[in-house]
């Protein structure tokens, strides 16, 4: 029976490395895994998935128009990743839903949580709500040992707390930390 996998961590925690070896993994077995990655993610060049290690593969860009079921239907696939969740937005989500129970397809998004404010993104809470499982892919503290559960995000080389919720960006932007290292640097709120 398939199902709808919500895997969310802080950044650097592999995901996208993750969802690439997955497709490889199926594909290796001569079934068909279908990507799928959020127009608002362009750091790699749109439509791309890309890990920080350098793999990078095609992906199909999703935005308000694009049709999953109907692309799902019409090609089969034995599975559909999805890259960067907390991007989507709660119709998305639905639609993922009903990829899985309509089409009987196992449907996988990557995504964060949380953003560096300590707020859920609206993708990663429709996925909260939605996935069958819900599983952390766990990441170090860029400063510590201990498990990052939280982002820090870095303007002009200060921690800032405060802005707009989507900037894209990478290790320029923001590091993953503990609540301990997060509350260090920034006042929690």
């Amino acid at each position: 029976m398939a199902q709808l996998y919500f895997r969310y961590s802080t950044m650097n925690a592999g995901k996208s490395t993750e969802i690439l070896k997955i497709a490889h993994n199926y594909e290796e077995q001569n079934k068909h895994a279908m990507l799928f990655t959020p127009a608002l993610d362009d750091r790699f060049g749109r439509g791309k998935i890309t890990s920080r290690m350098g793999f990078q593969r095609d992906a199909i860009i999703i935005n308000q128009e694009t049709d999953m079921m109907g692309l799902a239907a019409a090609a089969k696939p034995d599975c559909v990743l999805v890259d960067e969740g907390q991007f989507l937005t709660r119709a998305q989500v639905i639609e993922l839903t009903r990829i899985v129970d309509t089409l009987n397809v196992p449907v996988i998004v990557y995504g964060l949580k949380n953003d560096y404010r300590n707020h859920l993104f609206a993708g990663s809470e429709a996925l909260l709500l939605f996935a069958d499982k819900v599983e952390e892919v766990k990441a170090v503290c860029w400063y510590c040992t201990k498990k990052a559960t939280m982002l820090l995000k870095y303007k002009d080389g200060q921690p800032v707390g405060e802005g707009p919720q989507i900037e894209i960006g990478g290790n320029d932007k923001y590091v993953s930390v503990c609540r301990k290292c997060y509350g260090g640097r920034l006042q929690i709120k």
